[in-house]
């Protein structure tokens, strides 16, 4: 194990599901330079997809957002910096300054004892997910059930996020009020549906929302929803149902979620 993979596992484990690493912190700055998502990409060597993806999962897990872009297109538009980005990038640079002396230390201590608990524990850290969706937020209220408990979690600016969990799993997490938590969304969880009208269904979670990018497929649609607060949610829908809805940037919709779809995860 190397001091730079070592340091990229520790930046890693500070943000939410290991979200923040030098990639990242590199598109910021670049966003920062250049205003503009497509020329960040660019100067980051990421696709413009890949840029946007990485910007709105940035946005997800801070409690605001880090970039605060307009829509405009793969050839328009632009992007900035807020003041929360720009003391992210700082904190960043900062812990990655100190972190060098302990890192060498540390290293060192590894390479004398292949069987040290570190090894297990910085490999635990680097937990990724296949997730498309992650999202930050506060754990409001607990509702216990025989088996199951409810975990409403706030998101921001009043959006919820409902999950059923087993009660071992309440424990194990540590789950009460006021802990933060991140929930899990597989994009081909995410339902999407026009928006107004009288809309009954038997899902836990509805979450209303404007779409901010569609990319197209021969089969799948991805389609991307600004739900308030900074953050996004992802839909992967069949290109021919994304088609009878007559989905585009711009449209308004709901996104249903059933709580038992919900995945929660904790620093």
């Amino acid at each position: 194990m190397t001091a730079a993979t070592l340091s990229a596992g520790l930046v890693l484990s500070k943000g939410a599901c290991g979200q923040v690493g030098s990639q990242r912190i590199a598109l910021l700055e670049a966003v920062g330079k250049r205003r503009s998502i497509a020329a960040a990409a660019k100067a980051a060597g990421l696709s413009y997809k890949g840029a946007w993806d990485a910007v709105q999962a940035l946005n997800n897990l801070f409690d605001r957002p880090l970039v605060a872009a307009r829509a405009g297109g793969r050839h328009g538009g632009s992007a900035e910096l807020t003041g929360e980005g720009l003391a992210v990038i700082a904190a960043f640079h900062a812990v990655e300054g100190e972190l060098g002396h302990v890192l060498g230390e540390l290293e060192r201590r590894l390479a004398r004892s292949p069987s040290h608990p570190l090894r297990t524990l910085i490999w635990s850290l680097g937990m990724k997910t296949s997730a498309r969706n992650a999202l930050r937020g506060v754990v409001e209220t607990v509702t216990d059930g025989a088996v199951n408990a409810e975990v409403v979690l706030e998101i921001g600016e009043g959006a919820r996020i409902v999950a059923v969990v087993t009660r071992r799993s309440v424990e194990d997490l540590g789950l009460v009020p006021g802990r933060h938590a991140i929930a899990l969304i597989k994009s081909s969880f995410v339902i999407l549906a026009s928006s107004g009208g009288a809309l009954r269904t038997s899902a836990r979670n509805s979450l209303t929302g404007t779409v901010t990018r569609v990319e197209r497929g021969a089969v799948n649609d991805e389609v991307t929803l600004d739900i308030g607060a900074g953050k996004s949610l992802t839909a992967t829908l069949t290109h021919a149902s994304a088609q009878a809805l007559d989905i585009r940037e711009g449209t308004p919709l709901t996104a249903l979620i059933k709580a038992s779809h919900v995945i929660l995860a904790v620093e």
